[in-house]
């Protein structure tokens, strides 16, 4: 039986490929507050600008591919049990060619009526005002946007709680649900964490690889078939 690798992914893995990361040093997201663009509130506020936001962020995933951290998550589905569960919206695992993806935030390339933002349908193109589901209630992205639910976590949770190791990459864990997962790690889980950046939670179980994703990756990965 394959070993479970369960691995966490952030928008670090996602920069390489020409993705902007969730927010720069000044809290703010393509020019914009964070609030303006990524909350019920922006959105009941001004809901054009949030479609047009995220029209344009569905736009540039377009003229994006995967990078070399992709793809060697792909690789490792041969010797591995790999399920990620990624933080990012982006459909980058998904294309490289990864089989089981869980996406704790939602997804660009999905919306979901106002009035039930559980279950995404596949979205192709732009979302205007006026776009609505079957009965008529209007549609809005499939994000899941400060102060909403995780929808995902408890499955979320499940995969990390059987875990033989624990892969986090691209990502400080700054962001909760998110964050609290490793704490769901068995005892006897192994734990790696791939960060350009050094993070708090990195603890003497933890082996910390400092890097960017991709060559973090091939570290990892010779790590482990060392350890084979």
């Amino acid at each position: 039986m394959k070993q479970k690798l369960v691995v966490l992914s952030g928008a670090g893995i996602s920069a390489e490929s020409g993705i902007s990361t969730f927010r720069d040093a000044n809290g703010l997201w393509e020019n914009h507050r964070i609030e303006e663009v990524a909350s019920p509130e922006g959105f009941e506020a001004n809901p054009e600008l949030v479609m047009r936001f995220y029209n344009l962020r569905r736009a540039q995933l377009k003229e994006v591919v995967p990078n070399e951290a992709h793809k060697l998550l792909v690789q490792l589905e041969e010797k591995y049990d790999v399920q990620i569960i990624t933080q990012n919206v982006d459909d980058l695992h998904e294309r490289a060619g990864s089989s089981n993806v869980l996406h704790l935030h939602g997804e660009l390339n999905k919306v979901c009526p106002i009035d039930n933002t559980v279950f995404g349908t596949t979205w192709e193109g732009d979302l205007h005002i006026g776009d609505t589901d079957e009965r008529g209630v209007q549609l809005r992205p499939y994000i899941v946007w400060f102060g909403e639910a995780v929808p995902n976590i408890e499955l979320a949770t499940f995969w990390v709680e059987n875990a033989d190791i624990l892969l986090v990459i691209g990502t400080s864990l700054q962001v909760y649900p998110a964050a609290g997962l490793l704490h769901y790690a068995p005892k006897n889980c192994k734990i790696y964490h791939i960060n350009p950046d050094e993070t708090p939670l990195v603890n003497s179980k933890h082996i910390f690889i400092q890097n960017v994703a991709s060559k973090g990756m091939k570290t990892f990965c010779e790590m482990i078939e060392n350890k084979k």
